[in-house]
């Protein structure tokens, strides 16, 4: 900060200012999802931003919290401090956030920023729909102007149809209008911030029309000032440590996402580790602040790139504007009806369900559009914390799946050249060569994949009987044991069958392991050749 360039002051207060308007109401929105009172949304928006530009990297970067976190509060929240009073709700999210700031701490001390990549994008985007669509159908009840118990998705949805007779006009017209708004801003006039309007109209509405007297519920009192300052109860933290993991693993994986995602040239790039320290801090610093957990947020970080953040003093520009909002319009806010929230939520979360993202991997790669809408399916039926823990799982299983189905390509060369391609059924302008079976396999073979590796490359020996199968393994980084041990055998098999077995194009490590093995001083010099090429000359010159 001692070296901030005078010049972009103007552009990061500008900035700063405009995120604020979208930040403020999606603070007090995500409160809401979590069943925490408004307040400490606003909390939320102040400490992190604060803590994040003294110690964070990316510019940018908007740290608050987000519709995903926001809903996995939700669920502690409810197991903890069902139908509880404004300090009990409290003490289980400052409690709460205390154990994911320890978490997010112990992680980067353990440099395990890794655990990043260990959830697949479009398991990721199963995950993120399965969030919009639970948080969604939470705010339903708010646009009609109904109340029942939460008792899991399914039965919500019942419920949601058995109250549809009971539902509110009042309240409904103005969730449906403030919907709209939010929409046509959002489309027509896209530098507006939307959210806010949208709770300026509501709150007008509500101030000039007196909408809580024809049965439209309002927010009601929210608590102006500083937030206090309140140890969190370790004991308590003891108890939510399992739901803090998946919790401190989402604002990670947020973060580091949305902190790549709008890095420009020149700046410098968020990693890993140091970003598990930064938001490990927020969240340590915000647990002693009545906040809920926090992290990087893919909108409002959108909203400040794009209205010219230069430096993290963009972010305490927001933060300044959320002071304000907590010590000079609190009473204004208070008047802010539910409906008007609930359109924010909705409004702010539905891009979280991209259909197009879901087709795209669905043109691409089949079965991981399957992994996606079972990462979704899993966040639904299962609940949001179930759903992480399904999300990592099918990820590392997705890893495991590709890993132990490696492709096996039969090669050939495209005809005038010395390039060697695989050959398929559309390419004619690749030759083969009688009596010369050219194999390729690609990454790690080991004990998991060996076998798969093996069949695949017999059942294609068995329909060349070629009298030479050279293996082009330039694309095998390491050869395990069990995989050289099969390798051995199959070039055993092979010589007594009348195949000879050439390995072309080994990398150094492999070479290493087969020359340390019986099976170099089998294959010996003549049969370990250098290239495609190398091998192809020598097939030819044999009688």
């Amino acid at each position: 900060m001692s070296s901030y360039p005078s010049t972009s002051l103007g552009a990061d207060i500008v900035a700063g200012v405009t995120t604020g308007a979208v930040a403020i109401p999606k603070a007090m929105a995500y409160a809401a999802i979590a069943g925490l009172p408004l307040a400490t949304g606003l909390y939320t928006a102040l400490i992190p931003l604060v803590v994040y530009a003294m110690i964070g990297t990316s510019r940018p970067l908007s740290v608050t919290t987000t519709s995903t976190i926001a809903i996995l509060v939700a669920e502690v929240v409810a197991r903890l401090a069902p139908g509880g009073d404004a300090a009990r709700l409290i003490a289980v999210a400052s409690s709460l956030t205390l154990m994911v700031g320890g978490a997010l701490l112990l992680a980067a001390v353990l440099r395990l920023g890794f655990l990043a990549d260990f959830i697949s994008a479009p398991v990721l985007t199963g995950f993120k729909a399965g969030i919009a669509i639970v948080i969604v159908v939470s705010q339903i009840p708010k646009l009609l102007g109904v109340h029942f118990d939460d008792a899991g998705f399914l039965r919500n949805v019942l419920s949601i149809v058995r109250h549809l007779p009971d539902t509110s006009l009042a309240t409904l017209a103005l969730g449906v209008a403030l919907l709209g708004l939010i929409v046509g801003l959002e489309r027509f006039l896209p530098r507006w911030p939307a959210p806010l309007v949208a709770v300026v109209a509501g709150i007008a509405a509500s101030g000039l029309l007196g909408l809580d007297r024809i049965g439209v519920q309002l927010v009601g009192q929210i608590k102006s000032g500083l937030p206090s300052l309140t140890m969190p109860d370790v004991a308590l933290g003891l108890q939510v440590w399992p739901a803090a993991l998946g919790i401190a693993l989402m604002s990670f994986v947020e973060t580091i996402a949305v902190g790549r995602a709008f890095v420009r040239p020149g700046e410098p790039i968020p990693t890993p580790n140091r970003e598990l320290m930064a938001i490990g801090l927020t969240n340590l610093a915000g647990s002693a602040f009545q906040n809920m957990p926090s992290g990087g947020g893919a909108s409002q970080t959108a909203v400040n790139r794009s209205a010219g953040a230069r430096t993290q003093v963009a972010g305490l520009v927001t933060a300044t504007a959320v002071l304000a909002t907590l010590l000079f319009l609190a009473s204004l806010v208070s008047l802010m009806p539910q409906a008007a929230l609930a359109a924010v939520v909705v409004a702010t979360t539905v891009g979280l369900f991209s259909p197009s993202e879901f087709a795209e991997i669905r043109q691409v790669r089949q079965m991981e559009f399957v992994w996606a809408v079972v990462a979704m399916a899993g966040v639904v039926l299962l609940g949001t914390l179930n759903g992480i823990l399904a999300a990592v799982a099918l990820s590392v299983l997705a890893l495991f799946y590709e890993a132990a189905r490696p492709p096996v390509y039969v090669l050939g060369r495209q005809r005038g050249t010395d390039v060697f391609a695989p050959v398929t059924p559309a390419s004619s302008d690749i030759e083969t060569f009688p009596g010369l079976l050219m194999l390729r396999t690609e990454g790690r073979v080991h004990f998991a994949n060996a076998q798969r590796i093996g069949d695949r490359m017999w059942a294609l020996v068995h329909e060349a009987k070629p009298r030479i199968l050279a293996l082009e393994m330039s694309a095998v980084p390491d050869l395990e044991y069990t995989a050289l041990k099969a390798l051995t055998a199959a070039e055993e098999k092979l010589r007594e069958a009348g195949t000879t077995v050439w390995l072309v194009a080994l990398n150094p490590g492999v070479r290493d392991v087969i020359d340390r093995a019986p099976l170099g001083k089998t294959l010996g010099e003549g049969r370990i050749l250098p290239s495609l090429g190398h091998a192809l000359e020598t097939y030819q010159s044999l009688p």
